[in-house]
């Protein structure tokens, strides 16, 4: 038998100093493009094609009805149809069908019962079915799962409403539903994973120590029942639905002061339940969940004692796994009355507000940190030489949609399939004599850093020959 030789070789990790590794950088604010006009108290809705629809709001000139769209892609403004009636704090729902439902607000120093659609295949507004009454500010609006959103208190002629009402997108229409058993303006509703609605706190409370008020509605038979009290009485607080089925409760004003007191919901057993504090006291900020179950509280203001104080630039975090808020990069600006939307790129974008007696065009991005990524192996492993161009597939954790992968200490163009895997293009170059080529990933700044190594080894084929001698 004739055989020529090679060597077999095994897949080999190397993890150089892994235990290491620096620790992620806290996360970050980036300028990105600035909207055409100025506005606070506006609302900003993230579409299916994964813009953002900034609509209506107020500034030095006005009530604005003027709407512009955000693309994530080039990070910049640009504008789309207006809305038939100026409106600030007004509220916006992205309905099953992929359009927006506006509804109330006020202008023209009046509260407003209209609503109206926006259709971002077409770009414009019409309008739709007009609500009950007049909610000019504090309600809330809530997707149902059965498609209908439920409209809830607020403030209008006569005082805080205490009364609420169904739209129903297919008949475009408004109608009555049960009323809560207290009046509330400038709470929060949320949809709980038993697809009750939390409603909590904002019980008409401007000057004096708010009621610690919350109900639930039950959209099974369209009304309200009682559930526990929250710790704290409170209103112009956030609410976010935990990865875990909490809800917490985070700031506000209660009193003429602003808190930094934050508590729990657990619709298990229908009670409040404090938990870490603010480092910073504020009313009014934004509260956004991100892909790593934190929750990013982000500028506001403080008032201290009915008076003082003012916005906020800073910002932090909530971790629901130690229950405690740590500092997180601040804002170029500070800014109340913003809003902040999580973007399909797990970044977030923060628009407008008021500051310094002044609305705002300007516009930022919260960076998440990165994590120093890691390989786990490679698929396939081996090729050998003279294999045909093909995929090769990098398994690991920590890859992101920036993420690169290096392949014998050269970037590769790289394909993010998702957070644990990442592919590249392997050519006939690669593969046209036996070696060792080493992987690593990198993931860019804020945070980030690069993987351990992964060897991808091309061998050499085995070729045996059986030769017979045959004496004749």
């Amino acid at each position: 038998m004739l055989c020529r030789r090679t060597l077999s070789l095994a897949l080999i990790v190397v993890v150089p100093g892994l235990a290491a590794l620096p620790a992620a950088q806290e996360g970050q604010f980036v300028p990105t493009g600035s909207m055409s006009t100025a506005s606070q108290s506006h609302t900003a809705t993230l579409l299916p094609n994964g813009k953002v629809l900034i609509a209506g709001g107020v500034n030095g000139s006005g009530y604005l009805s003027r709407a512009e769209l955000y693309d994530p892609a080039v990070g910049t403004f640009s504008a789309t149809g207006s809305m038939s009636t100026a409106r600030e704090f007004h509220t916006a729902t992205l309905l099953p069908n992929g359009k927006v439902l506006m509804t109330g607000g006020f202008s023209s120093h009046e509260g407003r019962a209209t609503a109206e659609l926006y259709d971002p295949a077409a770009g414009t507004f019409s309008g739709t079915g007009s609500m009950s009454t007049e909610r000019g500010w504090g309600h809330t609006a809530t997707l149902l799962p059965n498609g209908k959103v439920l409209i809830a208190g607020g403030f209008g002629p006569g005082g805080v409403r205490a009364s609420t009402e169904l739209y129903d997108p297919a008949t475009g229409t408004f109608s009555a539903t049960g009323s809560m058993r207290t009046p509330h303006d400038s709470h929060t509703a949320t949809l709980l994973p038993n697809s009750k609605v939390l409603i909590a706190g904002g019980v008409g409370c401007r000057r004096r120590p708010c009621p610690p008020s919350a109900e639930l509605y039950d959209p099974a038979t369209g009304t309200f029942s009682v559930t526990g009290s929250m710790t704290t009485g409170r209103y112009a607080h956030t609410a976010t639905l935990l990865s875990n089925g909490k809800v917490l409760i985070a700031g506000g004003h209660s009193g003429g002061a602003s808190l930094a007191s934050a508590e729990l919901y657990d619709p298990a057993t229908g009670t409040f339940s404090v938990t870490g504090s603010m480092s910073t006291a504020r009313g009014a900020p934004t509260a956004t969940l991100l892909p790593n179950a934190k929750v990013l509280i982000a500028g506001g203001a403080a008032i201290v004692g009915g008076g003082g104080g003012g916005e906020l630039a800073s910002a932090e975090l909530y971790d629901p796994a130690t229950g405690t808020f740590t500092a997180t990069g601040s804002m170029s600006t500070a800014r109340d009355h913003h809003t902040a939307t999580l973007l399909p790129n797990a970044k977030v974008l923060i628009a407008g507000g008021y500051s310094g007696r002044e609305s705002l065009a300007s516009a930022e991005l919260y960076l998440r940190p990165h994590a120093v990524p890691s390989i786990t192996g490679l698929v396939p492993p081996m090729l050998q030489a003279g294999s045909p161009p093909q995929t090769l597939t990098i398994n690991g954790t920590g890859f992101v949609a920036s993420s690169t992968a290096h392949f014998n200490g050269t970037n590769r163009a790289t394909t993010f399939v998702n957070p644990t895997t990442l592919t590249i293009q392997l050519t006939s170059d690669d593969l046209t004599t036996a070696v060792l080529y080493p992987v690593t990933v990198t993931n860019p700044p804020p945070g980030g850093g690069t993987s351990n190594t992964v060897n991808f080894r091309v061998k050499m084929i085995l070729i045996c020959a059986l030769v017979l001698w045959i004496d004749r």
